[in-house]
């Protein structure tokens, strides 16, 4: 495979890039923004500057803010255009281990049956009271017993999620009522059926060439809503298609960068408002004879029309969606 390793950064090369760009068998981009230092530069690293940003030729750089999370996009376009078969996402303070890696995207794994709404894959990894950003609040007290579920069976995944230990992804209420650090157990990789839902981030994931459109970043969503939204929009398209969403046990360490915890509350409201209502608005839009590129389009087309985004989300998709096709072999 073609590994392109994604990550956006406001600092200077911290020890994650470090790690990540002396991985000979991945090709690391950095994206960067208005506060990101002029001298930026690692070894062995592509670093797109606010400059090298606008010199692409996209219609993204049109329509896109600055200081934004969403400018990882530029990045993906990059690894596309040098032909990538697959995008690691990662974040600047994900330090990987030792045997950090994605399993194949095609094989027989531990399967979750489908059918079973909003799961909290969390508890299959560790026993402490904790879920994943974007599950319902309504379900944090749920327990779920999956492990007495699993089946093995041959799966097509198309994202791969792997956790991060310490400072896993969980939401600001978490952070505000316990904030306990995680270690997760190490168990075989776990994939989930049809309409067996978690949410999934772009702090450890890899996605595979076919789904490259659903690396879309909601741009005039809240930062905190962005990649979730990204992610509960995927699972129905990606089902329509035969694919799953699949995880990983731990195979970074999350050493976070400094947050406000109540800012990200605020930041979240729209998720905690939105997050489980989103799958059935995509499920029940998208269309099975159509493409992942149409039917996120159609998605997004359903989520405006339900209030969840502005109509100037479509315009900015509308401009990544043509980019896509302009940056592809």
């Amino acid at each position: 495979m073609r590994k392109h390793i994604v990550i956006t950064s406001i600092f200077p090369p911290t020890e994650a890039v470090g790690a990540f760009s002396r991985m000979s068998d991945c090709r690391l981009v950095v994206v960067g923004d208005r506060k990101t230092p002029l001298d930026w530069h690692c070894e062995n690293v592509t670093f797109l500057s606010i400059g090298k940003q606008g010199s692409m030729g996209t219609r993204l750089h049109e329509v896109l803010p600055y200081d934004h999370y969403s400018r990882k996009m530029f990045g993906y376009l990059h690894a596309i255009r040098e032909n990538a078969t697959c995008i690691i996402d990662t974040d600047d303070d994900n330090i990987p281990k030792e045997h950090w890696g994605f399993p194949s995207f095609d094989g027989t794994y531990d399967f979750i049956p489908g059918g079973k709404g909003f799961i909290n894959i969390y508890q299959s990894y560790c026993d402490q009271k904790i879920w994943p950003r974007g599950l319902p609040l309504s379900l944090v007290n749920r327990q779920f017993n999956l492990d007495n579920e699993i089946v093995s069976r041959r799966c097509e995944v198309g994202i791969w999620q792997g956790l991060a230990d310490e400072n896993p992804d969980v939401d600001a209420v978490y952070r505000l009522t316990s904030d306990a650090p995680c270690v997760f157990r190490d168990r075989a990789p776990l994939v989930l059926g049809q309409d067996t839902v978690s949410p999934f981030n772009t702090q450890n994931t890899m996605v595979r060439k076919e789904l490259f459109p659903l690396l879309y970043l909601p741009t005039f969503v809240t930062f905190r809503f962005t990649d979730i939204l990204r992610g509960l929009v995927a699972q129905p398209i990606m089902w329509r298609s035969g694919y799953h969403v699949g995880f990983i046990g731990a195979t970074v360490v999350q050493r976070r960068n400094f947050h406000d915890y109540f800012k990200d509350f605020i930041s979240e409201i729209p998720m905690y408002q939105h997050c489980a209502r989103v799958v059935d608005l995509v499920g029940g839009a998208i269309r099975a004879n159509c493409s992942v590129t149409d039917n996120l389009a159609i998605a997004y087309e359903a989520l405006h029309k339900a209030g969840i985004v502005e109509e100037r989300e479509l315009r900015v998709l509308d401009a990544w969606l043509q980019d896509i096709r302009e940056s592809s072999p």
